[in-house]
């Protein structure tokens, strides 16, 4: 049997290991879980994607919101909140 040594923030190991706790299973399991999903399909058994905040387009429009600000050229007011009813 192999083993495997790797780093991770300590957070998230508490919390990783809190939430497997709570289904049942150890850390241990839930890697080789992981892995034989992984073999099997030839694949990350999820979606992985980033975050549109930090697109490209979207970091342009914030550098020129900021060239904006700082040049003088956007202008704030304040207003009223809206109340939304459910």
């Amino acid at each position: 049997m192999a083993q495997i040594n790797l780093r991770v923030d300590d957070d998230v190991k508490r919390g990783a290991e809190q939430a497997l706790s709570d289904i049942g299973i150890s850390m241990s399991t839930a890697i080789n879980v992981f892995l034989r999903k992984v073999a099997r399909e030839r694949r990350i058994p999820f979606e992985l994607s980033a975050d549109p905040f930090y697109s490209e387009s979207n970091m342009r429009h914030l550098e020129q919101i900021a060239r904006d600000i700082a040049g003088g050229r956007a202008h704030f007011s304040e207003h009223e909140l809206i109340e939304v009813e459910e």
